[in-house]
């Protein structure tokens, strides 16, 4: 009978290990998109398919010039696009619900708007370029000195139609209202956000919100490249950063039919085959031992996401 003889990971340590951004690698072509954006003061909007590096750019961006967001951890301020979002909610969100209610309690003192105002990824950026726009509100913490900030939107492409123009004024502008307030929050001249946009190309964006961004489509990494990024993660000596096992991942990526694995599940599975010690009797993929196709077909979970696609892969390499 198999009994659970390892012990838990810890999660910290494997998110520091598989997230950490030192660990992204750049191709010259996106060092330019970034360089050219950041020139033009003007929005990075980054297409390619789920788990091509969209989002970890963002943190990239962060690591690499210390910027910090506003608890001063070194990283992007993120929103994350849903179905329902609004253009307020990229800047900010009021709770007229509770202030409402708390308005019409007998007992106890009133509280000011601004308590019931929560700063939201954009709006923290822009106003940590000119703090002073806010002073007295409370928003921000007293003392605050303008900086510098990464911002990414995530799967812009997720929102309403309307959300895209909705949002162009302030785009540009890098600056927001505060209606309940009646404030207008504008950008510092001296620093400013670097907004990072992702969409996964599901629907096509409003041509006016495009020509306010740089373009840059992020291609799926060839075989050199994987290479490269297996050995940051895995480490340059490691044997599994092996091109056979590369070459491999590129046969079941056409093999599947629903959803092609990515980097991230790349990783992973290589990281199944090393703890199972797969390696233990040498590496010839058209020779597997039986151990060693037992392993490849438990490790197929990490890459096929549909029963369908996990049986296909073990009819395919493994009979």
């Amino acid at each position: 009978m198999a009994t659970f003889d390892f012990e838990i990971p810890a999660i910290g340590e494997l998110k520091k290990k598989y997230n950490d951004p030192k660990n992204y690698i750049l191709s010259e072509e996106l060092v330019s998109a970034v360089k050219v954006a950041m020139h033009l003061n003007q929005p990075l909007f980054l297409t390619g398919k789920p788990g091509t590096g969209k989002t970890q750019l963002a943190f990239k961006i962060a690591y690499e010039y210390g910027l910090k967001d506003d608890e001063g951890k070194i990283r992007p301020m993120i929103f994350n696009t849903k179905t329902t979002s609004t253009a307020q909610d990229l800047f900010y969100t009021y709770d007229a619900v509770r202030h409402f209610r708390d308005a019409n309690l007998k007992d106890g003192p009133r509280k000011p708007t601004q308590d019931y105002i929560k700063l939201s990824a954009l709006g923290k950026a822009i106003a940590l370029t000119n703090p002073q726009a806010l002073a007295g509100t409370g928003l921000l913490p007293a003392g605050t000195q303008p900086q510098n900030s990464v911002v990414l939107i995530d799967e812009v492409d997720k929102a309403p139609t309307d959300f895209p123009n909705d949002i162009l004024y302030e785009i540009e502008h890098k600056s927001f209202e505060i209606k309940e307030l009646g404030l207008r929050v504008e950008a510092g001249v001296e620093h400013r956000p670097i907004i990072i946009l992702t969409s996964n190309s599901e629907k096509n964006l409003p041509e006016a919100f495009l020509r306010r961004c740089v373009f840059f489509h992020i291609p799926f990494p060839n075989t050199n490249q994987l290479v490269e990024i297996v050995q940051k993660h895995l480490g340059e000596t490691s044997a599994y950063a092996s091109d056979q096992l590369i070459q491999h991942f590129e046969s079941v990526r056409k093999t599947v039919r629903k959803k092609q694995p990515a980097t991230a599940e790349l990783i992973g599975w290589l990281r199944m085959l090393e703890l199972e010690n797969f390696l233990r009797d040498g590496l010839n993929m058209s020779t597997l031992s039986e151990p060693q196709k037992q392993i490849l077909r438990f490790s197929y979970t990490a890459l096929a996401k549909d029963k369908d696609d996990l049986q296909r892969l073990i009819d395919t390499y493994t009979k």
